[in-house]
């Protein structure tokens, strides 16, 4: 199987050009942009899939000689990173690249910056390609970020291989307390990019609006991540809360809080963190009257299902002693050979039996 393709740029002067597109680069689909730029150096040259060739300057990606300088990537949607590569630059100052880290997450804060860290760069030599495994971090940006003044952030191709993290909003089932035109609850679990306001889901203006979403088994989850809307109204999401559990009583607001979301910017993307919260049940809800509840997108991330034990009650008279344990282990037996109602299929079948 071939792992990269090649397209030719035939030059007028009768020189060619290759671009290199790497299978599997979550980078080509991305989004780039920069801390600032310098010159023609803009930040998506370091994805246009050129890392065989792109070592004149018009290649790649430079920022200005600044204080912290960043360059990031938005994948459009959460990943598990398994590996970043890096080119550095090859005709010089091969040394700028030092001590850059690569951060990856969901969140914009300090320009990203507060991500976990994939790896440090203590140096790439002029014009090489160094990977650095990310062990499946899971993020929607890609940082690379240097720490400091004075310094210059040139980048000649970044290349981001993973696959998409599980988004178990995607197999659920959505619902809301009601709903305004056609802002279906289906809306906020399409996957899409949907900014616009008729991609999302809304309420009405009613009293303690909730939405929520059935995840048709238990899982414990890890995340939660919403987009707010695009066109206006973007502090309407204030104060909604995020309950995880298993309860539909109150229409979910007994369940536990994961998270009260103070404000999201228009358009935004904020990650909420559940610690493993167990629920087959996500709610969104804004407590209060004359509140509208509209989500653009609601993405749940978890492990599971999670199996929970259940107890089979058996009542039958005996004249045995069955505190005695080998009297009860008889017992037992004799149950499990008889008895007609076959408890491991039941358990196969219901998939919620743990049998010891």
């Amino acid at each position: 199987m071939c792992l990269r393709c090649f397209a030719y740029a035939l030059h007028k002067d009768g020189s060619r050009q290759v671009f290199i597109h790497f299978l599997g680069n979550r980078a080509v689909g991305g989004a780039a942009t920069q801390s600032s730029t310098s010159g023609d150096w803009f930040a998506e040259k370091a994805i246009d899939s050129n890392r065989g060739l792109q070592q004149l300057n018009t290649g790649c990606s430079s920022t200005l000689n600044q204080t912290n300088p960043w360059w990031r990537l938005d994948l459009r949607d959460v990943y598990r990173i398994t590996e970043v590569v890096v080119t550095n630059r090859k005709h010089c100052c091969a040394e700028q690249i030092n001590g850059a880290e690569i951060r990856i997450g969901n969140s914009l804060e300090n320009n990203g910056r507060n991500n976990p860290i994939c790896a440090v760069i203590p140096a790439i030599p002029a014009g090489k390609s160094y990977n650095y495994s990310c062990d499946g971090i899971q993020g929607r940006y890609v940082i690379v970020h240097i720490p400091g003044d004075q310094k210059i952030l040139t980048l000649c191709e970044v290349e981001v291989y993973g696959y998409l993290a599980e988004n178990l909003a995607v197999g659920g089932a959505a619902t809301q307390s009601s709903t305004s035109g056609d802002g279906f609850a289906e809306k906020a679990v399409d996957r899409g990019l949907q900014q616009l306001y008729t991609g999302c889901s809304s309420t009405l203006n009613e009293t303690n609006p909730w939405w929520r979403l059935d995840l048709r088994h238990i899982y414990r989850v890890t995340k939660v991540i919403v987009t707010n809307r695009r066109d206006c109204c973007a502090e309407q999401i204030n104060g909604a809360e995020i309950r995880i559990g298993n309860s539909l009583e109150n229409n979910g607001r007994n369940n536990p809080i994961c998270a009260v979301i103070p404000a999201i910017p228009t358009g935004g993307s904020y990650s909420y963190s559940c610690g493993g919260m167990e629920g087959r049940y996500v709610n969104l809800i804004i407590p209060g009257d004359m509140k509208t509840l509209t989500l653009c997108e609601v993405k749940v991330y978890g492990e599971g299902p999670c199996l929970k034990r259940s107890f089979v009650k058996i009542q039958f008279n005996s004249t045995n002693d069955l505190t005695d344990p080998s009297m009860t282990e008889n017992v037992l037996k004799q149950v499990r050979e008889r008895n007609t109602f076959n408890l491991h299929d039941y358990c196969e079948k219901h998939k919620y039996c743990i049998l010891g």
